[in-house]
């Protein structure tokens, strides 16, 4: 799993499945997409405006990880 944030345009997308797969995009919200893959697995979630859903500074984003090793 990988968490990417752009403080640029204040994003973040949540890649669960790594290598090239086609994917299928939900929106969830107007913010919020979900990617599925071809079983209909998760793929990744895209949250736009991350500062508000997540409640990210944009400038120092902070991630706390539980029960899950960094890589």
């Amino acid at each position: 799993m990988k968490i990417k944030y752009d403080d640029k345009v204040d994003a973040a997308y949540i890649l669960f499945k790594e290598g090239p797969t086609s994917v299928t995009t939900t929106r969830i919200t107007e913010d919020i997409a979900v990617d599925f893959g071809p079983s209909e697995e998760i793929v990744g979630i895209e949250v736009l405006d991350a500062s508000k859903h997540l409640g990210l500074n944009p400038k120092k984003p902070k991630v706390t990880l539980e029960n899950l090793v960094s890589a």
